[in-house]
């Protein structure tokens, strides 16, 4: 897979992503291409419209044009590329497809967006040949922000999924001398990197809310060497950090013995300072420790020796 789908899907429903709009979804939903688990097949299954099909698919077109659709992203992000899915649409699928995105923060603007009234789209992805029943990766260079998606399939059919993969930007209420969760991925953190995330993804640890399964936290494959397991959280703002969560929801019989949480400033030196010493864990709970040290842009997380965090939040003031 392309680098860039390591990154955050900020399209993602469970983020508050949607398809506002569609000029045509005769045969599928609009709201298929963002459904955060895989496209499915069933076999003989039909609707009174034709055969039932895990995505969004527009009639055939008669008349020129293409169609299209419009999606509001999540979280207002940095595009780094997409994932056009056609899996399963075989004779079916668009030819081409493109991508505008334009930056639209006040609320109510479904119609215009429509109309193109006082929006300014630009062209992120130009028009670009696709592939049937395969995971079409496209790299986006496009460092603008992004609020919303204009999806164009040309002249007509199905697209399973769509993934918007990027950087989070940062929230617009990072003000100097605010308390927030600087780990947020909401606020513009981002997880940069871990030693594993075999049974379960790095950007899990930052998610909003409380997990709801096992599934949905980091979780580490058992450790069967010396040493442990870490990940480092990139802050949404250079802070001070007050206060730590970690939280091992779920995590019964795979939480780690023990954790520690370091910080560092990398605008000043890249030395890291300890903000949390190694501390015992137990399984299936919230842990609240308070902290203090200088400022920071980065946090790392050890777990000893392995395991399980459902969330991490790193509560603290803005600096700048």
């Amino acid at each position: 897979m392309t680098t860039f789908t390591d990154l955050v899907d900020v399209a993602a429903a469970r983020l508050g992503g949607e398809v506002l709009l569609a000029n045509d979804e005769f045969f599928a939903p609009k709201e298929n291409l963002l459904k955060p688990e895989k496209p499915i097949w069933r076999e003989g299954e039909y609707t009174d419209r034709g055969k039932w099909m895990d995505g969004w698919e527009t009639r055939r077109r008669r008349t020129p044009g293409h169609d299209w659709c419009i999606i509001r992203l999540g979280l207002p992000a940095v595009l780094h590329g997409v994932m056009v899915d056609t899996s399963f649409f075989k004779g079916n699928y668009p030819e081409q497809c493109s991508i505008e995105a334009c930056a639209v923060d006040a609320p109510g603007e479904a119609d215009a967006l429509a109309a193109g009234t006082g929006v300014e789209w630009r062209e992120v992805l130009p028009r670009s040949a696709l592939r049937g029943d395969a995971e079409n990766a496209f790299p986006i260079s496009d460092r603008g922000r992004v609020t919303h998606l204009r999806f164009n399939i040309y002249p007509d059919g199905g697209v399973a999924r769509l993934r918007a993969y990027g950087e989070p930007a940062r929230g617009s209420g990072l003000r100097p001398g605010v308390t927030v969760d600087l780990g947020a991925l909401e606020n513009g953190a981002l997880v940069v990197a871990c030693s594993d995330m075999f049974f379960g993804h790095r950007h899990n640890l930052i998610l909003p809310g409380r997990s709801t399964h096992m599934g949905d936290g980091w979780e580490t494959k058992r450790r069967r060497g010396p040493g442990h397991d870490w990940t480092i959280v990139r802050l949404a703002a250079r802070g001070t950090i007050q206060r730590v969560e970690v939280d091992t929801d779920h995590f019964k019989g795979n939480a780690p013995e023990s954790c520690s949480i370091e910080s560092c400033d990398a605008a000043e030196a890249d030395a890291w300072t300890t903000l949390l010493p190694q501390t015992a864990l137990q399984p299936h709970a919230q842990h609240r420790f308070e902290v203090s040290a200088g400022p920071a842009t980065h946090a790392r997380l050890a777990i000893y020796p392995d395991g399980g965090i459902a969330r991490l939040r790193l509560f603290g003031t803005v600096l700048e």
